[in-house]
């Protein structure tokens, strides 16, 4: 096991490539996109003229000391087109076999 950070950002989906692409772009980094969510927070339900707006969620993980600098790239486009970040620490299980079947 080992220490990384857990990354929770929420955006509209007009911003996902732009975060996906620095994610990428950030070495060791991991994520996964789950589409299409329903948020609520200081500004009320995410709707624009009473149409709900299209957001995802995306989780990812990084080493800890690409942390900040990834941040420093993600900050602007959320505070340019809104969006949410939350940064916890997790601790990853290395798995080093791969079970194929279980019980044969």
């Amino acid at each position: 096991m080992h220490a990384v950070s857990r990354l929770e950002i929420m955006v509209d989906s007009i911003e996902l490539n732009m975060i996906t692409n620095i994610l990428k772009r950030t070495p060791s980094t991991t994520y996964t996109v789950i589409r299409n969510v329903t948020s609520h927070g200081v500004r009320g339900e995410e709707t624009e003229g009473g149409i709900s707006l299209e957001n995802d969620y995306i989780i990812a993980f990084c080493p800890s000391d690409r942390l900040k600098p990834l941040l420093e790239t993600i900050r602007p486009i959320l505070n340019k087109f809104g969006g949410a970040c939350f940064v916890s620490e997790a601790m990853e299980i290395k798995s080093m076999r791969c079970i194929a079947a279980i019980g044969k």
